[in-house]
């Protein structure tokens, strides 16, 4: 309360103090006086007091605004950290989904592996490889193949006590022998420039044709016979040289790898179990379409 609102409520106490203790015969004049000066400072009484109402007014919106300020704030960081959370649980599914994968291949191939996580890529486009966080603790040597649930990857070139390099089949310095599994024709497998692969140096005569699946053969490279490489999609049927060849797109994603399998032994069995990968369905055939010459 100002100075001035306490000087005109003293002053009014004063007025009606003395109507009261004065007797009625000299109340006349203080009516008098008092009347017009009560309502002369009446209205600036009522004014001071509707500009502290709506001070108030203004104070207390404020206050609730700034209350719901803080509030969108926690609910904004609130937010952020469930999105964060769902993104964490949705890798987190993934990668349950992929190691679930594993486990059941792992669970069916007939011979022992060791299962390891991609920790990085060869940063150069000398070659293309793979880091693996397992390595000659755990048993891995050179030329031991690499897997995934949908086929070959690559075999191991480069071994270190916890570390190891993985040369993947779609590098051109790499090879495998291959088996193209309708007409029981043997090639080598190679990478090309594109990052697909080849089989090379197929029977003239083949009959071999577009969208053929071609497996491991289990003769070289690591491998067992029978892992899914990929399938045919073009035939390269070249005048004068005496052997057939044809580019494969891979099984394998070799973009989103992140767990693999290492087959520490493949020679103690020759074949896998029927139909332990899931293959993608055979393309018709196109041959024709699919031939070069």
């Amino acid at each position: 309360m100002t100075g001035s609102k306490r000087a005109v409520l003293l002053l009014l106490a004063v007025l009606a103090a003395a109507l009261l203790i004065f007797p009625e015969s000299r109340q006349s004049p203080l009516q008098t006086i008092g009347r017009p000066l009560a309502s002369a400072i009446a209205l600036p009484l009522r004014a001071v007091d509707a500009l502290n109402q709506a001070i108030e007014t203004i104070r207390n919106r404020y206050l609730t605004l700034r209350h719901v300020r803080e509030e969108n704030r926690a609910i904004r960081q609130e937010l952020g950290r469930l999105r964060m959370d769902n993104a964490q649980l949705r890798e987190m599914a993934a990668e349950t989904d992929r190691l679930r994968a594993l486990l059941r291949l792992r669970a069916v191939i007939p011979f022992p592996t060791v299962a390891a996580r991609v920790v990085g890529r060869d940063p150069t486009n000398w070659y293309r490889s793979i880091v693996i966080n397992k390595g000659r603790k755990e048993g891995l040597a050179t030329d031991m193949g690499v897997m995934t649930p949908a086929g070959a990857v690559g075999r191991i070139v480069k071994v270190y006590d916890y570390l190891a390099i993985v040369l993947l089949i779609i590098d051109r310095t790499n090879a495998v022998t291959g088996l193209v599994q309708g007409t029981r024709d043997e090639g080598i497998v190679e990478g090309t420039e594109k990052g697909l692969t080849r089989i090379k140096y197929l029977p003239l005569l083949s009959t071999v044709k577009v969208g053929d699946q071609v497996i491991t053969s289990g003769l070289a490279g690591g491998f067992p016979r029978g892992l899914p490489i990929g399938h045919i999609t073009r035939i390269e049927r070249r005048e004068a040289e005496l052997f057939l060849s044809a580019e494969i797109e891979p099984s394998a994603d070799f973009v989103k790898l992140e767990e693999v399998l290492i087959i520490t032994t493949p020679r103690e069995t020759s074949d896998l179990p029927a139909n332990p990968f899931p293959l993608r369905p055979t393309p018709p055939d196109r041959r024709d379409a699919g031939e070069t010459r």
